[in-house]
């Protein structure tokens, strides 16, 4: 059985696989300072919630954007599973030509998603991935990462529209009763959805523009339900997109 784990700056999101079969998937937050002796001991107690133990777990790989939990992730591998963890990083073998200037400043997740994102279409297309940040990763036709786009996300962005605004409430992110707020809080909810999804579809157009109209469009990450419901370019949601590209990773990987 294969553990995936991707670490998020807000959420770690892991798996494991049977083969390609996804078997069972568990969230937790993200906590920077977490040792490996704590990382073990919160994948033990969700795996037991399962029926599973480490023991069960034969190989693992993980993506990681929070550096200083890169190392903790990898000596959990070696102290409690007994096997070397593949560590998405510069070396990795990704199967994709990286057209970037300077391919180690390429987020893992951000790798991850496109190698999914092509697996899963096998053409052009391109990932938007709704997490801490918003970002959009776009794959040619002959499988090269282009590149991407980072925009600030949901969250942080109405974190700073409370902190900078003292009058305004924070709200919950909820579909907006209409178009046209009747109340404070229905003003900045409505900002907030249809906000974001004019500014996904208003940036998916300018890259179809450049790959070609045909061009996929898949979303992921934990926020992909709330905004992608009111924009007209997305294609399909897939909230497991990371893990299927870090099965994928690890099996272009294996020694």
């Amino acid at each position: 059985m294969l553990l995936v784990v991707d670490v998020g700056n807000t959420q770690t999101h892991f798996g494991t696989f049977d083969g390609d079969r996804l078997v069972e998937h568990w969230r937790f937050a993200t906590v920077r300072t977490s040792t490996a002796d704590e990382l073990g001991a919160a994948l033990r107690n969700l795996l037991e919630l399962r029926g599973l133990g480490l023991a069960d777990l034969d190989g693992s790989i993980v993506s990681s954007t929070v550096p200083q939990l890169r190392p903790e992730w990898g000596a959990v591998g070696q102290r409690y599973l007994r096997h070397e963890t593949v560590i998405v990083g510069p070396g990795i073998k990704t199967g994709m030509a990286l057209r970037y200037d300077n391919p180690r400043e390429i987020g893992p997740d951000r790798l991850v998603n496109a190698v999914a994102s092509f697996d899963r279409v096998g053409g052009a297309c391109i990932c938007v991935d709704f997490g801490t940040a918003i970002t959009f990763d776009p794959v040619s036709a002959t499988g090269e990462y282009l590149g991407g786009i980072i925009f600030p996300g949901v969250e942080i962005s109405m974190e700073a529209l409370t902190e900078r605004a003292a009058a305004l409430p924070k709200i919950e992110l909820t579909a907006p009763r209409a178009l046209i707020g009747k109340t404070t809080i229905d003003a900045i909810r409505s900002g907030v959805i249809y906000g974001f999804a004019g500014m996904v579809d208003a940036i998916v157009g300018r890259l179809r523009a450049e790959l070609g109209e045909e061009t996929a469009a898949i979303a992921t990450g934990g926020l992909a339900g709330a905004i992608v419901p009111f924009t007209e370019s997305i294609d399909e949601v897939d909230d497991l997109l990371t893990l299927t590209g870090l099965r994928l990773l690890w099996e272009r990987n294996r020694s």
